[in-house]
């Protein structure tokens, strides 16, 4: 079982309670349930709060709901453990995720994710008209994120029978005056990173550093292990193999951010938080940079299954790397 699939086995196990009786039939059954990883220092690999969701319509405690979903779920396969804390919480364990699973789930999302950066319709909110630079930015990433997870269309929310405009979680605060006009100073796509990588109620930093092609550039990192991902793909065929996903032992760091992915683009969304998004494709790239040495054959080495693996894993991480990008509004060159 997949994070992902992890979401849809907890709306999942709130539908058949309520359909055998186990919680109020009127309780509501959320279409979606936000997963996430739980904090350091938590119980467990994940968690969700989707029973304090269901209780106030099930008549009962968030407690109650928990213990009753937490049975169900902790029948599940894939799924090892399944515990309830706090006024109920529900925190699961899951096995180590598998690379051709996570590389599979990587293709599936990119398709969508390219069909949301293709269709003009779907970046640019309804209505822009009075709203600063940052404000233009924050709420155009917030809706390509919607538009992923199928929330939105043509810059209004589905489920909003009022038809709302996308709006992110909190009040955006602008570029300080100080400085200046900042796309024509960083670029386009560093001034969006600097003005998506903090809380949109935070006044966001800028530097030289956004300029630097270094290390203590997260937006260089970031491109970087892309253009890095690519290369791999490009210098592994001409020493004559191909990327073939397979187990991949020696990267368990970066085999679990791949499979969180989903799960930070839903939480998101549903928060209306890009930088979740930008906090994630820096520990991303942080992973396959120390990755990537692992990838090609070394001096004398033939190219063998595990490098093929290998290499399927990089290019995967390279593709969330691109998409991630993409839903911020940014390029991502193959050579830097």
């Amino acid at each position: 079982m997949t994070p992902a699939d992890l979401s849809r086995c907890v709306v999942r196990a709130v539908r058949c309670a309520v359909a055998d009786g186990e919680l109020a039939a009127g309780a509501a059954v959320p279409e979606r349930v936000v997963v996430e990883r739980t904090r350091p220092g938590g119980v467990g690999d994940y968690a969700t709060a989707v029973a304090f969701q269901v209780a106030k319509a099930a008549r009962c405690a968030p407690r109650d709901v928990a213990d009753v979903l937490a049975r169900r779920l902790g029948a599940e396969p894939g799924i090892e453990r399944v515990e309830v804390t706090g006024a109920g919480f529900l925190n699961f364990v899951l096995p180590a995720p598998s690379a051709p699973a996570v590389i599979t789930d990587v293709i599936v999302r990119d398709i969508a994710i390219r069909d949301v950066r293709g269709g003009a319709a779907h970046v640019v909110p309804a209505d822009e008209s009075g709203l600063g630079l940052r404000e233009r930015v924050v709420r155009r990433s917030v809706l390509r994120l919607l538009c992923v997870q199928g929330g939105v269309a043509d810059g209004t929310l589905l489920d909003s029978p009022a038809g709302a405009p996308v709006a992110p979680g909190a009040p955006v605060a602008p570029v300080a005056k100080r400085d200046g006009d900042v796309v024509a100073r960083y670029g386009a796509d560093a001034a969006c990173w600097a003005m998506l990588a903090v809380p949109a109620r935070e006044t966001p930093s800028f530097s030289d550093a956004l300029l630097h092609q270094g290390e203590a550039n997260e937006f260089f990192r970031v491109r970087y292990a892309h253009a890095r991902s690519r290369a791999l793909v490009r210098n592994a065929h001409q020493l004559g193999f191909h990327q073939e996903p397979g187990d991949v032992d020696d990267a368990p760091a970066l085999l679990r951010l791949l499979a969180d992915h989903p799960l930070v683009l839903e939480a998101a969304a549903h928060h209306r938080a890009p930088e979740r998004l930008v906090r994630s494709l820096v520990e991303l790239a942080d992973a396959l940079l120390d990755f990537q040495y692992r990838v090609l054959p070394q001096g004398d080495e033939k190219p063998s299954a595990a490098h093929r693996a290998r290499l399927a894993l990089a290019e995967a991480a390279g593709t969330v790397l691109a998409g991630g990008l993409a839903l911020l509004g940014m390029d991502a060159p193959e050579r830097l």
